[in-house]
């Protein structure tokens, strides 16, 4: 099994000398979690995705469980599994409030890690790597990652994680709390017990922006209310491509126009996506409009973290707005 040579730190970040494998699934303190290609599940059976129905008994899911959510991330990331070459430059600038080269001796968390693009760019550069997520992404994220012996793979709610207290030395959520049905802000105080350094990017509120670029959103907030409730899989691919053939293609080339008399900036979309593949671009609007919820926040809000952790650092840089949050 994948997981033999990794007994010791299964216990240590479960917080339990009572784990032991079994052929097919992996027991901590007499409770049974399904291992399934290498990935343990730790979601009650009422959260399970339609793939995996079947591996446990009968369960009602949590209240605050969102089914749609999941099923749009686990049919995202099953879409749009390769990890492009454009990544690496969405890590650096993710990661830019960090020094990397510190973490040789970390344990990670990826939380929320969809494909395990962000973990492929840090599996060489740290101890360990925990990924988790609740959709059928982390069966993308396995397989991105087939090659990292210091990965552990979880599917997981991050409401409801069985690890101990401080089990991660640095943890990243990288868009992700936004899509959740509780406030964001909230859940970021919650990692605090994880971990003693978060790294975190939610939606912004376009409070560094003119103000159109919030009446814009405003129309496209209702049109992703409506679309995100359609799954057929012709309508979400027609959807996405024309949506990035008549919207973001004319923007960027917009913006590209206007560079030279320093105008790009003014420009919806220019600053975030010129430079992109098309695949990355549909990626982006599959996540943009399939998801019902979508939270943002000003850096103000987010500075207002500073009564729950001792430092508080927004970069000023894209993507708007990640942020280091540190006890």
């Amino acid at each position: 099994m994948y997981y033999s040579n990794k007994l010791e730190s299964l216990k240590d970040i479960f917080g339990s000398n009572d784990v032991r494998l079994e052929p097919d699934r992996l027991v901590v303190n007499g409770r049974g979690y399904p291992v399934v290609d290498d990935v343990i599940i730790l979601l009650d059976p009422g959260q399970y995705p339609e793939s995996l129905k079947g591996q446990g008994g009968p369960s009602e899911s949590p209240s605050h469980f969102a089914e749609d959510i999941q099923f749009t991330f686990g049919e995202e990331w099953k879409e749009f599994s390769e990890i492009l070459e454009e990544h690496k430059r969405d890590f650096l600038r993710y990661f830019d409030l960090v020094d990397v080269s510190g973490f040789s001796r970390f344990r990670l968390c990826d939380l929320g890690c969809g494909s395990g693009r962000w973990s492929h760019f840090l599996k060489d550069k740290c101890r360990e790597l925990v990924l988790v997520d609740f959709s059928e992404a982390i069966f993308s994220a396995r397989r991105n990652l087939k090659n990292a012996g210091n990965a552990l793979f979880f599917m997981g709610d991050l409401k409801r994680l069985p690890f101990r207290e401080k089990f991660a030395d640095f943890l990243y959520c990288l868009g992700v709390l936004h899509h959740l049905p509780t406030n964001a802000l909230a859940e970021v105080r919650a990692l605090k017990k994880y971990a003693p350094t978060l790294l975190i990017y939610l939606y912004y509120a376009l409070d560094n922006r003119p103000i159109y670029f919030r009446g814009l959103l405003a129309v496209v907030t209702g049109l992703r209310r409506l679309v995100s409730r359609i799954r057929n899989p012709f309508f979400r691919l027609s959807f996405s491509w024309l949506t990035v053939v008549l919207v973001y293609l004319p923007l960027v080339c917009l913006g590209w126009i206007l560079k030279p008399v320093g105008l790009a900036p003014f420009v919806p979309l220019y600053e975030g996506y010129h430079g992109k593949s098309l695949q990355g671009i549909r990626q982006d609007v599959y996540d943009r409009f399939f998801t019902r919820i979508e939270q943002r926040f000003s850096r103000k809000q987010i500075l207002a973290l500073k009564d729950t952790f001792n430092k508080v650092v927004v970069s000023d840089h894209l993507p708007y707005w990640h942020f280091l949050c540190q006890e």
